[in-house]
């Protein structure tokens, strides 16, 4: 009996085809492939399911790959997908039953992980494990068009092809491409995670009425891009923050996601200088104040930066990196300017001299 996921995936791959009639009866078969419109088995021709391959790797039978948006995976997503399922023990109890496979008895049961509780710090640490590196993806893509290029340090975000949203507890759920940041403490530990859904090709936000949300603890924590020693810079939103990154790409900086999550932010105990990444909007200036307040009586030197329009990424977007680098240059310290803005310099290689014989 298979014990894990890979092991059904595997068996379920070897009868391709019938579970393709099964849960894909929209599609047809052409040649080696099963096709159809998409995983949830709209009628169409984008999506195709190879029948025949080895069991595992790249070309196995049983992957799929969905040519209009890119997603791709194995027949365990098509069985969640095509019906509905939410919970991936009722994906894994639907697979048994469409393989005749005897149900796990009690011991199998119990050496299951226990669910992670909806919106608690454990369920981002584990959306967050089930996501992949942005290089190549939509969230690149997305980035991109908001000018954002330096993506140097970006580890706290990753990229899920199906991240599940659901409007409100009596709304069906649904299944967009998501942008998943991680939220961590002073020491790194993942907190919570914030999500953002996209357009599935990338052009923008998904159309939904809450594209942002964030799950798990956040008071206090932030998403991270750098290691933070004597300086950080702090914000509100990621995409802000990675557009103030452009024109300062070395200064440690952080996302605290809201106005009222950046006013309580937890300051490092090496921090010396704290420059506030001001958003020009009431929350904002409030948000600025309080934070201001907070790092004056702890001793830790305050710098504002503000924006020339709405914010940092208006900035970047519509005056151009170099216009935000002019505008961002004069308001730093002068001691962060060489360390953080100028590009690193760089030592003249030594020119042997010619002996004369």
């Amino acid at each position: 009996m298979p014990e894990n996921a890979s092991d059904l995936a595997q068996r379920l791959g070897r009868r391709a085809e019938a579970v393709c009639r099964y849960y894909l009866s929209n599609g047809r078969r052409e040649g080696r492939y099963w096709l159809v419109g998409d995983v949830r088995n709209t009628p169409g021709r984008s999506m195709f399911v190879r029948l025949k391959g080895a069991e595992t790797g790249k070309g196995a039978a049983g992957k799929w790959t969905d040519a209009a948006t890119g997603e791709h995976g194995d027949l365990l997503d098509v069985i969640r997908e095509s019906r509905g399922l939410i919970d991936f023990k009722d994906v894994i109890e639907e697979a048994r039953t469409f393989l005749s496979l005897p149900h796990p008895g009690p011991e199998t049961e119990s050496r299951r992980p226990a669910p992670a509780p909806a919106g608690s710090p454990e369920a981002a640490r584990r959306l967050f494990s089930m996501s992949r590196p942005i290089p190549g993806t939509l969230v690149e893509a997305y980035l991109r068009r908001r000018g954002i290029t330096a993506l140097h340090g970006t580890g706290s975000l990753r990229f899920l092809p199906r991240c599940y949203y659901r409007p409100d507890e009596h709304s069906p759920t649904e299944s967009w491409p998501a942008m998943i940041a991680s939220v961590t403490d002073l020491r790194g530990r993942i907190t919570g995670a914030h999500r953002t859904w996209f357009a599935p090709d990338g052009s923008g936000k998904a159309p939904i009425e809450t594209p942002r949300r964030a799950m798990g603890d956040l008071l206090g924590h932030a998403v991270r891009f750098g290691e933070a020693h004597d300086v950080l810079a702090a914000g509100e939103g990621i995409e802000t923050i990675l557009s103030l990154r452009m024109a300062v790409p070395r200064l440690p900086m952080l996302a605290a996601l809201s106005a009222a999550h950046l006013a309580a932010i937890l300051f490092p105990a090496t921090l010396r200088r704290l420059y506030i990444v001001r958003d020009d909007d009431p929350a904002g200036d409030g948000a600025t104040a309080t934070l201001l307040d907070r790092a004056t009586t702890a001793g830790i030197e305050t710098i504002i930066l503000s924006p020339t329009l709405g914010d940092f990424n208006d900035d970047l977007c519509l005056l151009g990196v170099e216009q935000l680098r002019a505008a961002i240059r004069p308001q730093l310290a002068p001691q962060d300017i060489a360390r953080f803005m100028e590009p690193p310099s760089r030592t003249r290689p030594m020119q042997r001299r010619r002996l004369r014989v």
